[in-house]
């Protein structure tokens, strides 16, 4: 018997399927192992790895919607860390206030701030804000201003003026900020970007369509930035929250949803390392690694089905205060 006869039916059939298995078997270990493997070093960069000297970045830190939520506890964590500060918002009182609170915990730190309303942030806001900051050895910067929409709605039931400010705040402030900065950075080789992106960005957002895609452009704006720029000593980083118990997201703090003061101490963390998309917070972190294993379709359904219910209590409540508001002006 040759070997053309020896593999001739059943034995040729055998010798495949047992072929078939043992790739099986090895991808399947591959695949644990390389889970494994993410799982472990997942946990060594949100718990166990030490954040970065970012004084040995720059001087001075500056930071967009520097007055509520995550821009007001980045401000206060980065004065702590021993940078100086640079607050931007559109309300000087508030600024006024957030830069005495900093001046009083005493950290040994110069605190100044630019009034910048970026809803409107042409040639001329531009100008403004780069006279004042062009001096400063700017080592860290974070781009936190964003809106979204006051409740979930249909795309056409928008104003123009929420499409326009929902551009504005989340896209243009994010893309004329860095250029702002990130030719200095990169002349000095060294400093850092912070992206303030949104778990909105992950996964299609139905009624929430234009805010969910720009913060998908922050992310993708930041993982091409941080390809140019890494190699030159400046990373760019996008860093992503689910709710985080702020103004805007108007929810009450739970387990999986921080205050801003725990997110950010959280995500100081990684400011400066090279991880161009991170989830700081280990509860969204974990979120975010179950949702990522459902088929898109579920998740679109089920994200679509809580903000019908939530749009409906937003119109309930709106018609509400105009009806109130109405019986006054009478």
């Amino acid at each position: 018997m040759n070997l053309a006869d020896y593999l001739n039916g059943d034995t040729l059939g055998s010798f495949a399927a047992l072929s078939v298995s043992f790739l099986i078997v090895n991808l399947g270990a591959y695949s644990l192992i390389s889970g494994f493997l993410k799982i472990v070093k997942g946990m060594y960069k949100t718990f166990l790895r030490p954040g970065k000297n970012l004084k040995k970045l720059g001087k001075w830190a500056v930071v967009t919607g520097a007055t509520d939520g995550i821009g007001k506890a980045y401000a206060m964590a980065l004065a702590k860390k021993g940078l100086n500060v640079v607050l931007i918002s559109r309300t000087e009182t508030k600024l006024q206030d957030v830069k005495k609170e900093i001046e009083d915990k005493d950290y040994g730190v110069e605190v100044k701030y630019v009034v910048c309303d970026y809803s409107n942030f042409d040639k001329k806001a531009q100008d403004h804000v780069a006279s004042e900051i062009q001096d400063l050895d700017i080592g860290v910067l974070v781009n936190n201003v964003g809106i979204s929409y006051r409740y979930p709605l249909y795309f056409h039931e928008l104003t123009d003026e929420d499409v326009t400010n929902i551009v504005e705040m989340n896209v243009n402030s994010t893309t004329w900020m860095t250029r702002l900065v990130i030719d200095k950075m990169a002349e000095r080789k060294r400093g850092s970007i912070i992206n303030i992106s949104s778990g909105s960005a992950m996964y299609p957002l139905p009624l929430l369509a234009q805010y969910s895609a720009a913060k998908s452009y922050i992310e993708k704006f930041t993982l091409a930035l941080n390809a140019e720029y890494s190699k030159q000593g400046v990373s760019v980083q996008c860093q992503i929250p689910f709710y985080v118990s702020t103004k805007l997201a108007k929810m009450r703090r739970s387990l999986s949803v921080p205050s801003p003061a725990e997110f950010v101490s959280c995500a100081i963390k990684h400011v400066g390392h090279a991880d161009p998309v991170v989830s700081p917070y280990w509860v969204h972190g974990l979120m975010s690694y179950f949702m990522d294993r459902l088929p898109t379709s579920w998740v679109t359904s089920i994200i679509m089905s809580m903000h019908v219910s939530t749009r409906k209590r937003g119109l309930k409540k709106e018609t509400k205060l105009k009806e109130e508001s109405e019986k006054k002006g009478n």
